[in-house]
């Protein structure tokens, strides 16, 4: 049932704050978008912007892959299981979503690195080294975007209705072929929102991918570093880099608005 909305006249103690509020976030895009060298685009797009973007295409898609194939059996560990102190290890997936990227890439080093906790033996016996190659950048990418992905399957998880979980359990079906063929189909919505959402931060990750991967064009040169890089050089590229990115985040608003971001109207 609809809600009455309350009429009358709106108070300017609170309309005056919004409407600024608005401009403050609104006005840097349109600044943006005013100073894009519109005429001159196509040339802007020089071989190494275009590197730059199929680079950032395929390493956030690899981080979502990543993500997915970790984070949902982690949220299903967080919603379902009745592991205890589940609480405290919510809170610690989602450190990453307030921990500044810089140090992510810094703690990545100190466990990936060539002589780090993990990556000196990764080194050692097997001859693999994750910083400052593609890969890494894979990795930091898929460590700052995936609670975004956890969240919204947990959410959907708690959401769902258990009782068809409790009916296939009934009629024999194991916990694993339960959870594919009715929880995962029943919140295949938040699944797909947290996988969007994980990809375009993985598409927007600087800090970490620059402290644990470094800024090799080719290689490791994401979009924003592209543009931070171009800053220096080539502004109306750098502009064209962030017009790029601008886009694709007003892309994934718009997608998820009415289905999973929109409330009740």
């Amino acid at each position: 049932m609809r809600r009455n909305r309350v009429h009358g006249r709106l108070p300017v103690v609170l309309v005056l704050p919004a409407v600024i509020g608005l401009a403050f976030l609104l006005v840097p895009l349109a600044g943006l978008l005013i100073k894009t060298p519109w005429a001159s685009l196509s040339t802007s797009l020089s071989a190494e912007v275009g590197e730059a973007l199929r680079l950032s295409l395929i390493c956030a898609s690899l981080a979502t892959v990543l993500c997915l194939f970790l984070g949902i059996p982690l949220a299903w560990l967080l919603a379902r299981s009745g592991l205890p102190g589940r609480g405290f290890l919510r809170a610690l997936v989602t450190v990453p979503l307030v921990l500044p990227p810089v140090v992510g890439g810094v703690a990545l080093l100190l466990v990936l690195g060539r002589r780090g906790l993990i990556g000196e033996h990764l080194d050692a016996w097997f001859g693999i080294s994750l910083p400052f190659t593609t890969a890494g950048v894979v990795v930091a990418e898929a460590f700052v975007a995936m609670p975004f992905l956890v969240i919204s399957v947990e959410g959907a998880l708690r959401a769902a209705d258990p009782r068809y979980e409790e009916a296939a359990a009934t009629l024999g079906a194991s916990r694993w072929l339960t959870f594919r063929r009715v929880t995962l189909p029943s919140v295949l919505p938040g699944v797909v929102a947290g996988a969007v959402l994980c990809w375009a931060r993985a598409l927007g990750e600087f800090g970490a991918t620059i402290t644990f991967a470094g800024n090799f064009p080719g290689e490791t040169t994401t979009m924003p570093l592209a543009v931070y890089l171009a800053l220096e050089t080539d502004p109306d590229a750098a502009i064209v880099l962030s017009i790029v990115l601008l886009l694709v985040s007003v892309g994934v608003l718009a997608g998820l608005r009415d289905r999973w971001i929109s409330g009740p109207t």
